[in-house]
């Protein structure tokens, strides 16, 4: 039976829950706060013939994104080029610096240079890697986790001590690494995942796979190119746009959403799909129709939150790559700032994305467009006089690693996003920019789930319920709740 259905936001959970609902034979609507779509995956483009990305940079896991398209009789090839990065990406220590080359049997020769016997490590390490991607991307995160019978089957079963979920990713790769360089490098992946990896499950070594060994990737353009392709998409299925459209209230009646109240008006729909965070969205039900309350929000890990600068440089900066991570810095030590001490890091690391490097249409001619991103605490206080401080150690860093000098005065456009910026523009619990942290009590059927408890036709979908943060995990949390929704039968 057609069903009118609303998807209140448009980033990528949201795009993909429309597309696949739509192609069903729904009549679907989207309403977009913002002018555009893509959350906190949009775009902006300034006079000076800038264009930044406002969120993700890191294209890894492509296959995830071709079944997308694959699902509905095209690829990402009919939309946007896909450029392969070589170097995948620098790290920057202390005393040396290390490139991620484009192929792995490359990056076994890097692993033997810095340990002796490391490259066979690296082999086995990636096997199993690779085992655990295949199991977790195509059996366990396609699951709508209502209970633990889901994950009930002989294969799951089979697999299960292969897939390391009671051991720590830290011990883990211990047991294949004793040089601390390639632990980190190792390790870094999980960071985006929203713990210290003392408390992410070894299963996510899939990230690792999914990143070094099917690479690191770039579409020309912007990663926006990935929005407006998913959009069109959704497009093509039927799907209706509406930006500019804020939902300020979710009423009910006889256990069911009855209407959604946006910019002061009424808007009737059979069902409702929430890519808006979760918890917020929960604000705009009466108390006794959210599935959680405050102090469960509070009780919760989240994934970091972040200090972000989009800067337009006037000239060239030589040595930097597309992607570096600067980790001169030790790593636990800014990640208990993250969760334990909840502060501003003393020696902070920090990412720098340099897209010009690789695509002449992000910035003029003779200039480089840079985004420099360092993840910290959430809920914190993040006035301009604390994120010009940062600025300048990252800018310090850069220049040190690039040898170009007095980099604050080549900057000829400046903007700064940071934990109030995150709240405002998307209403994120605490600022927070990857939504919650995949720790292992926080995995699968113990994430706030997809339906509500007490409303039929409310769902949720997004980084803060299954399966978790990242594009690749959004883009199938929109597809497993418009299946949810496509078996219900009237």
């Amino acid at each position: 039976m057609k069903k009118k259905i609303a998807v209140i936001g448009s980033g990528f959970s949201g795009l993909s829950a429309a597309a696949y609902l739509a192609k069903a034979g729904n009549d679907v609507h989207v309403f977009e706060k913002h002018d555009q779509s893509g959350g906190r995956a949009r775009q902006f483009t300034i006079e000076q013939g800038y264009v930044f990305d406002m969120g993700p940079s890191w294209y890894w896991m492509p296959d995830i994104m071709e079944g997308f398209f694959a699902d509905f009789g095209c690829k990402t090839a009919d939309f946007f080029e896909l450029v392969s990065l070589n170097p995948q990406f620098e790290m920057i220590f202390s005393d040396e610096k290390i490139d991620v080359p484009e192929s792995l049997a490359e990056l076994k020769t890097v692993f033997e240079k810095i340990e002796k016997g490391a490259a066979s490590q690296l082999q086995k390490f990636m096997q199993s890697a690779k085992f655990k991607y295949e199991i977790g991307m195509k059996d366990f995160v396609n699951k709508p986790c209502h209970n633990w019978a889901e994950f009930i089957s002989p294969k799951i079963a089979k697999s299960a001590l292969k897939l390391d979920l009671l051991t720590s990713f830290r011990t883990y790769v211990a047991r294949y690494f004793k040089s601390q360089k390639l632990r980190t490098l190792m390790e870094f992946p999980v960071i985006f995942l929203g713990a210290s990896p003392k408390n992410i499950p070894a299963m996510y070594s899939l990230m690792n796979y999914g990143g070094y060994a099917l690479g690191t990737h770039y579409p020309l353009g912007g990663f926006y190119q990935l929005v407006l392709a998913m959009k069109s998409v959704a497009e093509k299925q039927g799907v209706h746009f509406h930006f500019n459209k804020t939902v300020e209230r979710i009423n009910t009646q006889n256990d069911k959403v009855s209407y959604l109240t946006i910019n002061d008006e009424k808007y009737e729909f059979d069902a409702v799909v929430a890519s808006s965070d979760y918890q917020h969205t929960e604000t705009l039900l009466d108390a006794p129709y959210r599935n959680y309350n405050d102090d469960y929000w509070k009780k919760k890990t989240f994934a970091p939150s972040s200090l972000i600068f989009y800067l337009g440089i006037n000239e060239t900066i030589p040595n930097l790559k597309h992607h570096t991570l600067f980790f001169e810095n030790e790593l636990d030590e800014h990640i208990d700032c993250i969760y334990k001490g909840k502060k501003w890091p003393e020696k902070p690391l920090f990412y720098a994305c340099c897209p010009s490097k690789t695509d002449d249409s992000v910035a003029p001619e003779g200039k480089e467009n840079l985004f420099l991103l360092m993840p910290l605490a959430i809920g914190m206080n993040d006035e301009e006089c604390i994120r010009e401080k940062y600025l300048a150690q990252m800018l310090s860093r850069i220049e040190k690693h690039t040898g170009i000098s007095d980099l604050q005065s080549k900057i000829e456009y400046k903007r700064s996003y940071c934990v109030s910026d995150f709240m405002a523009d998307y209403n994120a619990y605490g600022g927070n920019a990857y939504g919650l942290a995949n720790t292992l009590g926080q995995t699968a059927v113990l994430k706030p789930k997809i339906s509500n408890k007490k409303l039929r036709n409310l769902f949720y979908t997004g980084q803060l319920t299954v399966p978790g943060p990242g594009v690749p995990p959004s883009i199938i949390s929109g597809k497993i709740v418009a299946n949810e929704i496509i078996k219900i039968k009237n």
